[in-house]
């Protein structure tokens, strides 16, 4: 009897640990407004690098601009952190505000 409850429970231990595991992971990483700020981040990376390679930004604006983007993307993970995995709709809006902020300082370069 005694190792049925504790077979039984073990199980359960394992299930919970399962679904909190699978909420954290890949799911929650590919969340479509995660995704779609991410992918807007590695984007302007790129703006950026392309511009520094033509010469047309300086590696210490690069520096400052890559690092704004950084920024961004450390709040999106503790957003999401907060939110079981996901960013909600004003987190995305206001994420969105700010890389496009950091876009126009790429493009006035």
């Amino acid at each position: 009897m005694k190792t049925k409850i504790f077979t039984t429970m073990l199980m359960a231990a394992g299930l919970l640990i399962t679904t909190s595991s699978f909420a954290d992971g890949h799911f929650a990483q590919t969340h479509p407004r995660r995704d779609q700020v991410n992918d807007r981040l590695g984007n302007q990376y790129g703006r950026i690098d392309r511009k520094v390679d033509d010469g047309r930004m300086s590696r210490a604006e690069a520096f400052k601009l890559h690092r704004e983007d950084h920024d961004v993307r450390m709040e999106e993970r503790s957003m999401a952190r907060l939110d079981h995995g996901h960013i909600t709709r004003g987190d995305q809006r206001l994420l969105n505000h700010q890389e496009n902020h950091i876009s126009r300082q790429i493009y006035r370069h």
